[in-house]
């Protein structure tokens, strides 16, 4: 018989130290075997290599010799790509708790065990914050320093430059009349489908640009403002309208300044949707008290909204509101499929990208990255702000 401690009167089991063992020993298989696996994904002929090695190394030699000769189908390889990222994703997370939560269970002292398995589960969620924000947050920064003609010359052309000035000049345009009209176009839509008999059939129609992409919706818009001389057929409807009423067809996209304001009316069709359903849903939420008690008051519709309404869905209205403005803060999409940002259209976010991948000035374009960030930091900060007096906790 296995003799027993006691302690305190009660028989206390002897440790058994074999299951805690057999844990490492998966943990440390796992975090070989991922690596491993991660270099076959990240190299096209990986999974081939490795797959007439394990041929070889089975004794399989015709095998692996007509595998090496006539290569894998494209269709193959993927396939085989697709097992190995399963194998890997879904296999190695399963083995990493598993394995975890057996040392912790069978190795670590009971008194770390609960603090220790919070970091457990949260722990790779951090390194992948860690790796994909906070080290290229980081990288821009000192990039932005460093590279090209360092701090200042760098800050001084996103700062100064004529034609950053004038992707700030568009900047401003698109952030204030893109989140101005997104928003009260929305809130009007939002009040005046609130009263229709077919609310979702109404919504719906309003609501389907959002599901279009940028890219998708440039695309459209291409179509709906293009231009040709006059005299021929107008294939664009807006300057087929134009004609039709008259007038001379105007090269919307051509034109500058005109431009601009074509292009953040594509922004204003998108982001329209999204406001309305939100505005919507917090409209429905104020008390039919409150409104009843107006309108014995006397208001009249207008005034109940203005004076009752919009106020009590305030907090609401800021919280779209910053959202649209992160957004448009960032757009990209529309700018570089409409024009590219020829036509003096460039916004910052489109600079960025010319002068990254055009140019190759890095340290240029991780400083405008910088004063992105600068500029979208305190919305977003006032944002968490606005939603947590509204009872969130972010």
């Amino acid at each position: 018989m296995v003799a027993t401690a006691v302690q305190g009167g009660r028989p206390r089991r002897p440790r058994r130290s074999w299951p805690g063992a057999l844990a490492a020993l998966v943990g440390l298989a796992v975090l070989v075997l991922v690596p491993v696996a991660f270099a076959w994904l990240r190299d096209p002929g990986g999974i081939e290599a490795a797959l007439v090695g394990g041929l070889d190394l089975l004794g399989a030699d015709a095998a692996a010799e007509a595998l090496r000769d006539r290569g894998m189908t494209p269709l193959s390889a993927k396939a085989f790509t697709a097992v190995v990222a399963i194998l890997v994703g879904v296999g190695g997370v399963w083995a990493y708790f598993l394995a975890g939560d057996a040392v912790l269970e069978h190795v670590v002292p009971s008194r770390l065990r609960a603090p220790l398995r919070a970091w457990l589960f949260v722990g790779p969620a951090i390194a992948l914050v860690g790796v994909f924000l906070v080290f290229p947050f980081v990288a821009t920064i000192w990039t932005s320093i460093v590279e090209d003609g360092g701090f200042v010359d760098n800050y001084r052309f996103a700062l100064t430059d004529r034609a950053m000035l004038i992707a700030f000049r568009n900047n401003v345009l698109w952030l204030v009349l893109g989140t101005g009209g997104s928003v009260l176009i929305g809130l009007v839509f939002a009040g005046l489908v609130d009263r229709v008999k077919r609310e979702a059939l109404a919504k719906t129609f309003i609501f389907l640009p959002l599901a279009i992409s940028f890219v998708g919706a440039s695309v459209i818009w291409r179509f709906v403002y293009a231009w040709r001389p006059a005299g021929e057929p107008q294939i664009g409807i807006v300057n087929a309208i134009v004609t039709g009423l008259g007038s001379e067809p105007v090269p919307w996209i051509q034109t500058p300044w005109l431009n601009t304001f074509a292009l953040i009316a594509i922004m204003v069709w998108l982001q329209t949707g999204f406001a309305m359903v939100i505005l919507s849903a917090a409209i429905k939420g104020v008390p039919s008290e409150v409104m009843e008690a107006a309108r014995i008051d006397g208001a009249n519709e207008r005034q109940l909204f203005v004076r009752v309404v919009l106020p009590m869905i305030r907090g609401t209205v800021l919280t779209v509101a910053t959202t649209i403005f992160i957004a448009i803060l960032k757009v990209f999409d529309i700018v570089y499929v409409m024009t590219g940002g020829k036509f003096e259209t460039e916004v910052v976010a489109n600079r960025m990208f010319s002068e990254m991948f055009r140019f190759r000035n890095f340290g240029r374009a991780s400083a405008l990255a910088v004063v992105l960030l600068v500029v979208v930091v305190p919305v977003m900060v006032l944002n968490i702000r606005r939603l947590r007096t509204q009872g969130f906790r972010a």
